[in-house]
């Protein structure tokens, strides 16, 4: 029954078919790849393109793609032999393989292949079958591993820096180069790449048990893409940690299997996932690892990130260096079609300013613009509906709790304190436009919340309407722009039981503004306040369309909106100041 569940955890149709279909899926997404007709093998499908170049041919175990087939293109690979999930290819596949790239005019054939036992015998088989032939093949082996100390007999294993290589032979193969020589430069190039990774989980093959235990809270350094034990389980560390042990064992010069790394040296850096990582995650590794790295003083010249050779979807990941000249690093860049390869520039990463300063904020109008005659008005007024809010801050949490995270009240009291502070400490300007430019302002920075930015996006729309007049005309234009604005960003309309509730009958009111003598103003603003109220007290009957709210059920939403009650709150306050 467990196997059971780990195969229906995996978004298969069959165990027996997974790794065919996956072949199938990834040349039908891309034209130029082809499946040669009876076997697990992706080729080119511009077979003609090699003719009188060396052709490139790597493969293994299924369960790490993007490896191998996803590495097929001009300047890479020339095709890929796939076995059943972490088991090598047939040597009857790799060898048809051969005959047909052979045949389809290749000067010769190249095989790189991983140091896995089973790969090398099965990929060695079909090499002395080919020579039999007349083939002009021969066979590279890429041992990156770094895990251990004093490496066995099998020696060390072939991990991601094999993805570097397909790229550095590639584009000696597509130079033209002949094949002892890419033999002789790939073999120099293996000796420069050092690979160790770390994982949180292990992996399971589709219709099997996990590949080993891991317990709770722990890690493994070291281990293998197929799930082989590594060299060391500790604690779950972060991600400075674990990047900072990773590269000093991989420099580690007592180690036999070390990369020798010195300051001044140049690298490219692979920071490849092994399959569960989020891309976050990757992130995070890529930004320390170059980072450690420059501290040692080596010069991080390229950067790769994301899934190269993955072990299924273990929770993991892996640090590959490779050390490169000038002329491998223009390896290294020559252009690829092959659509696993990632597109990267050709900048060095290290040595650059990676930060671009922003434009100056504009000024606030309080640091321009003296205090007018309406200033001591407008003081008021603010210190009115600050006071309004905290008196109202534990209802309007109270309110939010039936809805949403209970917190409506509290940041409305940020905004009143960060108000209050700014009444002692800047001059208030006379042009209304630009008091509420400072408004919007202020509120973008102190509030925080949907609340805060409609607020400031009603605040900013409404500030330019009144920045030449502010007289009843204006005003109404201002509110007007303010609500519409609300409306376009927010997504929501009256009726929806939101703050709109009690602002759009308040300013359908106040566009009255527009006609009427200014001894009838705070009239019309009375005839607001008690259209906002009854606004607010509408949305107990509504059915929440917008914001938190709409994800709860209506027969639990008994309470009117607390934006809504807010903004009467707010209106009421300013009719009072008025008033007074």
């Amino acid at each position: 029954m467990q196997a059971i569940m780990e195969v229906r955890r995996k978004l298969l149709n069959s165990v027996e078919k997974c790794v065919d279909e996956a072949l199938e899926g990834l040349v039908r997404s891309n034209v130029g790849l082809a499946l040669l007709q009876g076997h697990r093998v992706v080729l080119r499908s511009d077979l003609e393109s090699i003719k009188g170049k060396v052709a490139l041919l790597s493969g293994g175990g299924s369960g790490h793609e993007p490896a191998h087939a996803g590495y097929i293109g001009v300047g890479m690979l020339s095709g890929a032999v796939a076995g059943a999930v972490f088991a090598s290819p047939p040597p009857g596949s790799v060898l048809a393989a051969i005959l047909t790239l052979w045949k389809g005019g290749a000067s010769g054939v190249l095989l790189i292949v991983k140091n896995y036992t089973g790969d090398r015998l099965n990929f060695g088989i079909a090499v002395e079958q080919a020579r039999l032939q007349g083939v002009q093949v021969d066979m590279v082996i890429v041992a990156d591993d770094c895990a251990f100390a004093q490496p066995s007999k099998a020696g060390r294993r072939g991990l991601c820096g094999t993805v570097l290589i397909h790229k550095i032979a590639g584009a000696l193969a597509e130079k033209g180069c002949p094949l002892d020589e890419i033999v002789a430069r790939v073999n120099k190039a293996t000796k420069n790449i050092g690979t160790l990774g770390v994982s949180l989980s292990p992996c399971s093959v589709p219709g099997c048990l996990p590949s080993f235990q891991l317990p709770p809270g722990e890690m493994e350094l070291g281990l293998g893409i197929h799930g082989e034990p590594g060299i060391k389980r500790s604690k779950v560390a972060s991600a400075d940690e674990v990047v900072q042990t990773i590269i000093s064992h991989i420099t580690d010069s007592s180690s036999k299997s070390h990369l020798s790394l010195k300051s001044g040296d140049k690298v490219v850096l692979c920071v490849n996932n092994l399959g569960g990582l989020s891309c976050l995650e990757i992130a995070v590794v890529s930004k320390v690892a170059v980072h450690c790295l420059e501290e040692r003083g080596v010069l991080v010249v390229r950067v790769m990130a994301g899934s190269f050779m993955t072990s299924l979807e273990m929770v993991g990941m892996s640090l590959s260096l490779m050390k490169v000249d000038e002329e491998m690093l223009r390896l290294f860049d020559a252009k690829t079609t092959a659509p696993a390869w990632p597109n990267l520039s050709t900048s060095s990463v290290s040595g650059r300013n990676m930060f671009i300063k922003p434009e100056e904020k504009l000024a606030a109008a309080s640091d321009n613009y003296n205090e007018g005659s309406l200033s001591s008005v407008i003081r008021l007024v603010l210190e009115s509906v600050c006071k309004i809010l905290l008196q109202h801050q534990e209802e309007l949490n109270a309110l939010d709790r039936a809805a949403g995270d209970g917190d409506c009240g509290s940041t409305h009291a940020l905004l009143a304190n960060a108000v209050q502070e700014w009444l002692h400490t800047s001059r208030i300007p006379g042009n209304l436009g630009k008091l509420l430019a400072d408004l919007a302002l202020l509120v973008q920075q102190s509030m925080g919340g949907s609340s805060g930015a409609l607020y400031c996006i009603f605040l900013s729309a409404a500030a330019p309407h009144l920045m030449q007049s502010s007289d009843g005309a204006a005003w109404a234009k201002a509110l007007h722009a303010g609500t519409e604005a609300m409306k376009r960003y927010g997504g929501a309309e009256p009726g929806d039981r939101t703050m709109l509730d009690a602002l759009c009958p308040a300013v359908e009111e106040l566009m009255k503004l527009s006609t009427a003598p200014p001894d009838g103003h705070i009239a019309i603003l009375q005839s607001a306040v008690e259209k906002a109220d009854l606004g607010a007290e509408s949305t107990r009957n509504l059915t929440a369309r917008a914001g938190r709210a709409s994800y709860i059920a209506s027969e639990h939403l008994t309470q009117p909106d607390p934006g809504a009650v807010a903004v009467a709150a707010i209106l009421k306050a300013i009719l009072n100041a008025l008033k007074a």
